[in-house]
């Protein structure tokens, strides 16, 4: 596939190296010649420099036979975005993606203009990160929760702490100490995420302190887990946020429409305070003040929060204060990460949920690298790896046997099937059925392989 990528910042590099792997054919434009020559040394891509909206750099750089172009720069007007994708269109490209910065590009109606223009995609990150973070807050006993099939099936991360019964045991040991539980406990465990590595997991594979669990489930089978590692579910009724930044004020806004008990926004910009004061819902308050001083957290009586989030902008406050929250008692955390190299350390740290809104606009936009069949393909914090939700099309691949006799690729496992108005968990016996829905994780250099599988 030949695709161009507009914009060299971190969400641009991150998806040039991703996709570069899948031998597609990439070319990277930027205006900022030293985002250009740090990305020409880490990736295997063709670059140019210049003006992203110039009709002699989108000729130059291939529009008139690419197959998509991504839209992504990040810093200027995000119209450039949408003016560079357009054109791209009209040169021949086949599909383009445009990153943009105002949610009411999102309406219906205005999706529908834009379709008309041309534009087959309109990405908004930071509406896409609040989305995840209120759906988090809704599964209080894990670090992350995807649901499939509004929630038939749900994909939990769950970490083990020193005092988890699951330390030493194998994954054999455990499907079997839980199934004596409740026979009918139907869940499989997909992958394990261990220093910074993720591995699809064995039968003999023994887990290890700190480990995080990505376990797909049924529904009804979640207590069982839940019960069985410890984690107790809790309603989530007061959340603490910190940074009035555009994914705060949304998810303000998001919590405010679910009727919380209480809702409270720190920022230590008054003028912003002022403004989200007056455009924020009576049921959240605003306070200005310093997320990074404890005894004014302690004021404001952090303690009394079920969770705090926190989005002020700067990586290293949002980990600390999350390390804070955790001390002082607080059941959840989640916190903005943006840089890269910070997520692990921040996980490591205590802090149970990182979301990096770049890496999410990523997953969306890999969708349309792959084929037809994918419904969804989704990130997972903690994990290199993809959750993607399949069709199975009718004579593919995945349908000609029992799973255990598909040679299925050996870094990516099925997880769980909707089949109809039911859903159950993938296991050796298996037959995937044409329509089927099937939940894969997989890791990067399975993806296109297992794409194969479906179509």
């Amino acid at each position: 596939m030949k695709i161009i990528i507009e914009g060299a910042g971190q969400t641009g590099s991150h998806l040039a190296k991703l996709l570069s792997l899948e031998s597609n054919e990439i070319t990277v434009i930027d205006s900022d010649p030293a985002r250009i020559r740090t990305l020409a040394t880490q990736a295997d891509v063709v670059t140019l420099q210049g003006e992203l909206s110039s009709i002699s750099l989108l000729k130059e750089a291939g529009c008139a036979d690419a197959d998509l172009f991504i839209a992504v720069n990040p810093r200027m007007d995000q119209s450039v975005n949408i003016v560079s994708a357009l054109l791209a269109k009209k040169l021949g490209t086949k599909r383009v993606i445009a990153r943009i910065d105002d949610e009411a590009y999102l309406s219906p109606e205005n999706k529908l203009l834009f379709k008309d223009m041309g534009l087959d995609m309109m990405l908004f990150p930071e509406k896409s990160a609040s989305d995840e973070i209120t759906d988090m807050l809704h599964s209080s006993a894990s670090s992350d929760t995807l649901n499939f099939a509004r929630g038939k099936l749900q994909l939990t991360v769950f970490k083990l702490d020193d005092d988890s019964p699951l330390l030493d045991m194998n994954v054999a040991e455990f499907a079997h100490t839980v199934k004596q539980m409740q026979p009918d406990a139907d869940f499989r465990i997909v992958a394990i995420s261990r220093g910074g590595q993720t591995i699809i997991p064995k039968f003999d594979t023994t887990f290890k302190y700190h480990d995080f669990l990505y376990i797909i489930s049924r529904r009804d089978g979640m207590p069982v887990l839940m019960k069985f590692l410890g984690k107790d579910q809790v309603e989530i009724r007061r959340v603490l946020i910190l940074g009035g930044s555009e994914i705060g004020h949304m998810v303000a806004q998001k919590l405010a429409k679910e009727k919380m008990e209480d809702i409270k926004l720190i920022d230590v910009d008054r003028e912003r305070c002022r403004y989200l004061s007056e455009v924020l819902p009576d049921q959240v308050t605003v306070v200005c003040g310093d997320a990074r001083n404890s005894d004014f957290l302690l004021e404001e009586d952090i303690r009394s929060y079920q969770a705090v989030l926190a989005f002020t902008g700067n990586d290293e406050v949002n980990i600390l204060a999350c390390v804070v929250a955790k001390k002082m008692g607080v059941g959840r955390v989640i916190a903005q990460v943006e840089n890269l190299e910070y997520m692990r350390l921040a996980e490591e740290m205590g802090v149970d949920t990182v979301i990096n809104k770049k890496l999410i606009a990523a997953s969306r936009i890999f969708k349309f690298t792959l084929s037809d069949k994918v419904r969804s393909v989704r990130y997972v914090s903690g994990t290199d790896a993809e959750v993607l939700e399949y069709t199975a099309a009718p004579g593919s691949r995945i349908t000609k046997s029992i799973l255990k006799d598909i040679d299925f690729p050996s870094n990516a496992i099925i997880g769980g099937v909707i089949r109809g108005g039911d859903s159950f968990i993938a296991v050796g016996h298996t037959h995937i059925e044409a329509y089927d829905r099937v939940a894969v994780f997989a890791l990067p250099e399975a993806v296109k392989d297992v794409d194969k599988m479906f179509k």
